[in-house]
């Protein structure tokens, strides 16, 4: 066996063991084992690899190379290692990078209770992505709405049949007067942190919005929301 082979082995191992971790972490046990332990098993079963990867080299006369590449993968370990260890850290990190990048992106904070948090876009609005039945859709977060609003092309990408709808309410907009028919929402969720079910709502007549609104029957059900600087942070309420 040649070092390229054995080397490519080591990197594969690697890469298998790294996904088993981050499936346990996720779903569950594999084979009876959690995620710390199968963690612990890829770091030592690494550390051996590395190991009898420069006893192989030595063996072949090449104990240099060997001692350099053992010293590479000992770096790799650790900062696995160290990504491993802090990785909800480092999830967060990330999460408040993006939404800096692209506003709209809401940001899951940890403290007191499930809450996000959302940066202002540059037109001075808080925008969110939302999860409406299972389905991504942008909102415009509008205190003055007193409901839910989707626009008719969000109201399909979230499966709601427009066929039964009837447009028998009233309503005021930007652009004037216009109507809408109610419906009931399964789920709205935030970030994977705020959750609220049977949420009321309104499906606007086409032409009627451009943006589909976050109104007051979400934010009603909220513990709090507040404008913090350049940041939106909503709260739900803690359960019982």
């Amino acid at each position: 066996m040649n070092a390229d082979r054995l080397m490519w082995i080591v990197v594969i191992g690697l890469a298998g063991g790294i996904g088993l971790v981050f499936f346990a972490s996720r779903y569950g046990d594999v084979g009876g084992l959690g995620a710390n332990d199968l963690a612990q098993i890829v770091f030592y079963g690494s550390l051996l690899m590395v190991v009898g990867a420069s006893v192989f080299a030595t063996f072949t006369g090449r104990l240099g190379e060997a001692l350099r590449a053992a010293a590479l993968w000992l770096v790799i370990f650790a900062v696995l290692a160290v990504g491993y260890t802090y990785r909800v850290e480092l999830h967060a990190v990330a999460y408040r990078v993006l939404a800096e990048l692209a506003p709209g992106y809401a940001v899951p904070l940890a403290d007191n209770g499930p809450a996000v948090e959302v940066a202002r876009a540059r037109d001075g609005d808080f925008n969110v992505r939302v999860e409406v039945n299972g389905n991504r859709i942008p909102m415009l977060v509008d205190t003055g709405a007193s409901s839910v609003v989707l626009t008719p092309e969000d109201a399909v990408a979230v499966g709601l049949p427009l066929e039964f709808l009837r447009y028998d309410i009233p309503i005021d907009t930007a652009n004037g007067r216009g109507r809408a028919a109610a419906v009931v929402l399964d789920r709205i969720g935030i970030a994977g942190s705020i959750d609220e079910r049977d949420v009321p709502a309104l499906v606007a007549s086409p032409g009627t919005l451009k943006h589909s609104l976050l109104g007051m029957t979400f934010l009603s059900r909220l513990a709090s929301f507040e404008i913090r600087g350049e940041k939106l942070v909503m709260r739900a309420k803690a359960l019982d």
